[in-house]
């Protein structure tokens, strides 16, 4: 998420009520969290594990609950708590705005686009021209359709997403402030869900086609010209470039990369990055012609036992 106006990093300090290190004046530009930052960006960890990662990551301020040293060119904010810090400033900048009709604040549809009855638009969403909205559709704050794109019945764009944290007292979610963007000429079939971004945009490339009864977690960047079937469930943080495909029941784990024209065939199961050109297969998936190999050895085995 980009802010409107940079912050700095002593008024951020004042605001979440903490310390920090660094040049006062240093200035904050967005809100991200890990998966997605870029230069300006603030992110937040609380885990020794992740210390790491935060500091030599593409942000230049990390929200974090020890004193160590700072990197050059960046600024800390030390709090107790990072994950509620940074939702203190997340639904500042997004606080949750209430719709109690059909239809939010700052929606912008083209008089192009056919709006069908029973579907709900929330606030600052756009609707490109020739964009079809089926009986039931629900789109959630902060979308952006483009043109020609439909959206079947029953299907929520921008949904929370799913991200929490446990604590003593149970589950506290993190306040989602991204978007979703549906590029051109995108379909999206009945009764899916694609979750919006926790800080930046879930994004569906141009072209791409996706079936009935599809999850898409929060923060995904999906490619050009893909082609996703029924019942495919995206993780968050997922990366899938230009032509790929994932047939019928295809999981897929958090933070992965599945490169140009892959092809998944059904009911397989991604738990790590997978190289351009390929076909896969199997759970956890491996290239499909090895995993036909191992199926047919296995065939063999009772025979094997007999002797």
């Amino acid at each position: 998420m980009k802010l409107t106006e940079a912050l700095s990093l002593k008024d951020a300090a004042e605001f979440l009520n903490c310390d920090f290190l660094g040049d006062p004046a240093h200035l904050i530009t967005g809100l991200n969290e890990i998966h997605m930052v870029e230069t300006g960006d603030l992110v937040f960890v609380d885990h020794p594990k992740y210390y790491e990662k935060a500091l030599h990551s593409a942000a230049t301020t990390i929200l974090i609950d020890k004193k160590v040293d700072c990197p050059p060119g960046k600024g800390l904010l030390i709090s107790a708590q990072p994950f509620d810090d940074y939702n203190r400033l997340t639904k500042h900048y997004t606080p949750f705005k209430p719709v109690r009709s059909g239809q939010g604040e700052n929606v912008r549809i083209h008089p192009d686009a056919i709006i069908y009855p029973n579907v709900f638009i929330g606030n600052d969403v756009e609707i490109g021209a020739g964009s079809i909205l089926y009986p039931g559709a629900c789109i959630m704050d902060r979308t952006i359709i483009g043109k020609d794109v439909k959206v079947g019945p029953g299907s929520i764009i921008g949904y929370d997403a799913f991200y929490y944290k446990k604590k003593a007292d149970g589950f506290d979610q993190m306040h989602s402030s991204g978007g979703v963007i549906l590029e051109d000429r995108v379909d999206i079939g009945a009764g899916c869900t694609i979750d919006k971004g926790v800080s930046a945009d879930t994004t569906i490339g141009y072209g791409t086609k996706i079936d009935n009864q599809v999850h898409v977690g929060h923060d995904c960047i999906i490619g050009k010209h893909c082609l996703i079937a029924a019942q495919v469930g995206l993780a968050g943080c997922v990366r899938m470039e230009d032509h790929v495909t994932l047939w019928g029941q295809v999981g897929c784990t958090s933070d992965v990369t599945i490169e140009e024209g892959v092809t998944v065939y059904a009911q397989s199961g991604i738990k790590e990055s997978l190289e351009a050109g390929k076909t896969y297969f199997g759970s956890p998936c491996g290239e499909a012609r090895e995993k036909f190999r191992e199926l047919a050895a296995i065939k063999k085995i009772p025979e094997l036992l007999k002797k």
